[in-house]
């Protein structure tokens, strides 16, 4: 039998598979800021490139292309007995998705591309890399990722010294072909031939895929969505990951049996899933749990109200995106004076991608239309809850 990358499976057996792949440097840990959310709805797989993690570096040629790396995950696939899956990937990870989509469009249903590339610059560059991590190993490339992987501080905490570990633990002759594979891999010719529905992730401080390289691909890319994360580096889901759960969490949702023209279920019972899976997305789970927990036989019938048609209905909807819907909440709790409700809304506005100088802005403008003493107020909640935050 053909090796198979290192892989780890999550989540229920029967529901529907999500392959998830990583960025070059890391192993599949990356993702362990979103498997809670995403093993939810999914039987999730997670691989680890060659050469990385606990797989093995002679998975690929020495000189590897793109569609070696795209056919590993097809025979992780089969070797689970899946004719179809959903994919996401970050960086080369996204890469693999995108060829898996050009190639292959006939096994995936959904596509997650996050903080990736149609082309990653020039080949000479990777061929550089891959030659100085044979010479000198990864620890040739440690110094250089903080600041390029997350923000320089994220360091010295926990998941960034693991993520080092990580690279530094990466076989040079694996991650060397994985460069080879970056070098040569363009599909930008090929990406308004994609048909799967597709969300393309940005970090807006990313050094290494710029916003403009997920524009690109959002741009031509027929239908496909982008959402932008203020803040977060080139590993923004570890970076930033409520924002970037959020958009995986919604991209990635069961589809309803039965939709409008907005894609939103019309049935309670698909109303109040889509809702709760909405709902989760932005406040995030311990504030679900918490009002959950303490729903009573009196509330019972206002917590199923507010997750059927405020989160079912509402937030569902494709018209406007979430950092939209989120400036419209803000501005009316300010307007109307909801001070609690107001707190819960600016941390589901930072999920939802808004920086606290976005946020600042709407309070601002707020001023003006609402009154200065209810943008005082405001000021005083918002700038409490960043704190908090941070």
């Amino acid at each position: 039998m053909t090796e198979l990358p290192h892989h780890r499976l999550d989540g229920p057996q029967d529901a529907p598979p999500l392959i998830l792949g990583p960025s070059i440097g890391t192993s599949l840990d990356v993702w362990e800021p979103q498997l809670a959310a995403l093993t939810r709805t999914h039987r999730v797989l997670r691989w680890d490139l060659p050469g990385h993690g606990g797989s093995a570096a002679g998975l690929v040629p020495a000189e590897a292309a793109m569609a070696d790396l795209a056919r590993l995950v097809l025979r992780l696939a089969d070797a689970q007995g899946w004719d179809t899956f959903a994919y996401a990937g970050i960086s080369i990870g996204g890469a693999v998705g995108l060829t898996l989509a050009a190639d292959h469009p006939e096994r995936l249903t959904r596509l997650a591309v996050v903080c990736s590339s149609a082309h990653f610059g020039g080949a000479d560059t990777w061929r550089e890399r891959a030659a100085l991590v044979r010479a000198e190993g990864t620890e040739a490339m440690a110094g250089s990722r903080p600041g390029t992987w997350f923000a320089p501080e994220f360091a010295a905490a926990p998941r960034g010294q693991a993520l080092v570990k990580d690279l530094l633990d990466t076989d040079p002759a694996g991650y060397a072909a994985c460069c080879e594979a970056l070098a040569s891999y363009d599909v930008r010719d090929r990406l308004a031939g994609i048909t799967v529905p597709t969300l393309v992730v940005a970090g807006r401080e990313d050094p290494a895929t710029p916003p403009a390289h997920a524009r690109e691909i959002a741009d031509a890319v027929p239908g496909a969505s982008l959402t932008e994360v203020g803040g977060a580096y080139h590993l923004a889901g570890v970076d930033r990951p409520g924002p970037v759960t959020a958009a995986l969490a919604a991209h990635f949702a069961p589809e309803p049996d039965a939709a409008d023209t907005e894609g939103r279920p019309v049935d309670d019972a698909g109303r109040r899933a889509a809702g709760m899976a909405v709902r989760r997305a932005v406040l995030g789970d311990p504030h679900v749990d918490r009002a959950e927990a303490k729903k009573t036989q009196f509330t019972a019938r206002f917590q199923d109200f507010i997750t059927r048609y405020a989160w079912g209905e509402i937030w569902t909807g494709s018209t406007l995106d979430r950092r939209t819907r989120s400036c419209i909440t803000l501005t009316a709790l300010i307007a109307h004076g909801h001070h609690a409700e107001l707190a819960m809304h600016v941390r589901a506005a930072v999920r939802n991608g808004l920086t606290p100088e976005e946020i600042g802005e709407v309070i601002l403008q707020s001023g003006v239309y609402c009154g200065v003493p209810a943008a005082n107020t405001a000021f005083g909640i918002a700038q409490d809850v960043l704190a908090e935050l941070e």
